[in-house]
This record gives C-alpha cells, structure tokens and sequence, in this order.
C-alpha cells in the first residue's frame, strides 16, 4: 500500500502524456473488461444462485435505471432494492438473528492505530523487497486503472486535470499505509453509472463521510448481519453494464473492433480465476495441472494474457485503433513498448506458484513474447513507408 501510493503520487506529474497518447477506446476497453468480468460477470451468477432475495432487487434497478421511472415519494431505486432485498432475505429465513447481539457488540469508537513504525522497520527488511516483483506491478496497474477512469469521466462529460487526481489518490494511500491499511487506492471505477443515478460531488463528500463513520464505530459487522449483500448487488452489476457500454458509446463507431479485441485480456483474467477456484475444489493446484499437461486449448496462453492484463488491454486496443486509421508508425511503436515491457516481464511473464502464477520480472523475462512484438513493430513499420512511398508519388 506505501509503495503503490509512491508510484501513483510520483506518477501524477508526469504520465498525463500517456493519457494523451492512448486512444480513448484502448483506456476504455480496459475498463469496460473488468466491468464485465469482475464486477457484472460475478455478480449475475450471485443473483441467479439466491434469486429468492436477487432478482426483485435487480428488477426494481432495471425499472428506474433503465426506464428513468420515479419510485413513489422520491424513493431512490437503490434504496427501494435494498429495502426489498432486505425484506425478502428475513422473510425466507436467510438471515441470522443469533448473529445481531455479537455483532452489535462491535459497535463503539475505534480510533485508527497507528502504523508507521511497523512500515519503516517493513522497508529496512528484506521482506518487503522480496515481492517488489509485485508491489512495482500493480502500483502501475493501479496508476493506468486510475487514468482509465479520468477518461471514463472525460467521456461522461466530467473533465477532471491527472496531476491533482493522481496525487491526492497516492497520498490517501500513503496516509492509509500509516494506519495499517493494505489495500492501496485507485481512482474509483463507475463514474458514467453514478452520475446515470443522479449523482454530483455531494455524492462523494457523503460517501466520504458514511465510511469514516461506519469504520470509526464498528459497524460494518452489525450492518452485514442486517441486509443481506444479495439486496445490494443490482446496483453495482448496473454500474459495471454501464461502464461496459460506454466503451461502445464514447468511441467512434469505427472503433469498435478495437474494443472487443481489448477484452480478452480481462476475460483470460477471469478465466484464470475460475481455473483456480475449481482446482482448488478438485483438491489439485494449477501448478500440478500445468505439470501434468491439462488438456485445455490455449491453456498457457490463458495465463499469459492474465499476467499484466491491463496493460495488454490498452496496448492490443491501442494498436488495432491505429491500424483501423491506418496509423502504421503509430501501432509500430505501441507494438514495441509492448516489446520492452514483455522483456522485462511486466506482462506475460509468469511462474507458478502453488494454485497461483507469479509475475517474472528481470532481464529476458518475456523474451517470446518480446520477439513475436517487436514482428509486430517491423510488419506495421513496413507499411507505414509503403504507405508514404505511395503518397509520395
């Protein structure tokens, strides 16, 4: 979390030139993957699995989000799913009433404790360095997810400068890490559905406000033993739908191509996660699978497409936008940083580990990959002359 919130704050004054550079459809694409992978994708299949408590809710969302439908006395369509769901999961016997006394013993002030101690003796072990090799890939992640979702914003219309929101959102992690927290920040994902709801920066100031205010007295416990999280999730699967379209929306017609070919990275991720899952309940591990030569199409290729996926999003998105515009010189070069990057082993690059892969960064990492890019470069930089041969003339 310290040292995402270095990369994020150190980044902000300078990576706005990528945010320039990349096509609006390869930041968008990216996002609109993991909308319907790990936010819809994941939240359809819980609604199908408890429809008893689910699918009202869904309905009820359905019915105001799509339909623009104002509820009776200004209810929002949120909180009438809530409500609903709510109801629905007591009366069918979902919840647990022993659990309330427990949880609602957790209620009372907790103060943050602090942390920074236990940070600095962190960094002066060699614990910490030892997963650099992860800590330096998901700080970029976190900084691309973050510029995805500025240009999310800028295509609902909400222009919002990089420098001060990436600064702020790597000292809040900073700040975070101070205080025991683990879980570095990225800009919040959803802008184009939260503003569909009707929502402004009041939104954010109350968001804001309501978890300090949970956090600080204990009672997130006490309101999962209350509303079942089956009341809640319509709303978010909504979010990741819109999120999903305006990628399709927001960019030219043309592009579209581009953006579909942008998803199977994150479909590989989710894919990889679902893999993981079902070993793990077969009592086997993916590294053992791998071992004895699983009969599964593409099964390494599945791995390396997780491996980096958001970056290997924007870049084969960006890519195919500039072929469609016949940019030659343009996709050349996409195609040779992802050259460097897949030498380094910032994507594709992986060993396994148990049930899991691991980033391999170092010299020569991706070096495959690496090759079949930098063919890339070479073919696309091929037509770029022979496209200025021919206009020459």
């Amino acid at each position: 979390c310290f040292f995402s919130g270095v990369i994020e704050f150190s980044s902000a004054f300078y990576i706005d030139f990528l945010r320039r550079i990349t096509p609006r459809a390869a930041l968008l694409a990216t996002l609109s993957g993991i909308a319907i992978t790990f936010i819809s994708m994941d939240f359809v299949f819980q609604t199908f699995e408890k429809p008893l408590i689910a699918m009202l809710p869904l309905a009820l969302i359905l019915v105001q989000y799509f339909s623009g439908v104002r509820f009776p006395f200004g209810i929002p369509g949120g909180l009438a799913a809530l409500l609903a769901g709510t109801a629905l999961a007591w009366i069918f016997g979902a919840m647990d009433p022993s659990a309330i006394p427990a949880a609602a013993a957790d209620v009372g002030f907790h103060p943050p404790i602090f942390s920074g101690d236990g940070i600095l003796d962190a960094i002066r072990s060699p614990y910490l360095w030892r997963y650099m090799s992860i800590i330096i890939p998901m700080g970029l992640f976190n900084v691309l997810g973050s510029l995805q979702n500025l240009e999310s914003a800028e295509a609902a219309g909400d222009r919002y400068e990089t420098m001060p929101s990436l600064a702020v959102n790597g000292i809040g992690s900073l700040l975070a890490s101070f205080f025991g927290s683990c879980f570095p920040t990225t800009i919040y994902i959803g802008h184009p559905g939260w503003k569909g709801l009707g929502a402004r920066t009041g939104y954010s100031v109350l968001n804001g406000v309501f978890f300090v205010a949970i956090a600080l007295s204990g009672c997130v416990r006490l309101i999962n033993t209350i509303i079942p999280m089956e009341a809640g999730i319509a709303i978010v699967l909504w979010i990741g739908v819109i999120i999903s379209a305006q990628a399709f929306q927001a960019t030219p017609r043309e592009h579209a191509p581009a953006v579909v070919v942008g998803l199977f990275p994150a479909f590989a991720a989710w894919g990889v996660n679902i893999l993981k899952l079902g070993y793990q309940g077969a009592g086997t591990l993916l590294s053992e699978q791998a071992r004895a030569g699983v009969p599964i199409n593409g099964f390494l290729g599945l791995l390396a497409l997780d491996k980096g996926f958001i970056f290997i999003s924007m870049i084969l998105a960006a890519i195919c936008v500039f072929i469609i515009e016949r940019e030659f010189l343009k996709a050349s070069l996409w195609s040779l940083a992802a050259a460097i990057l897949s030498f380094f082993g910032v994507i594709h690059a992986f060993e396994f580990s148990g049930n899991e892969t691991v980033s391999v960064i170092g010299w020569n990492a991706g070096g495959s990959y690496a090759f079949s890019y930098f063919c890339f470069a070479a073919i696309f930089a091929v037509f770029h002359f022979r496209r200025r041969r021919e206009e020459g003339r």
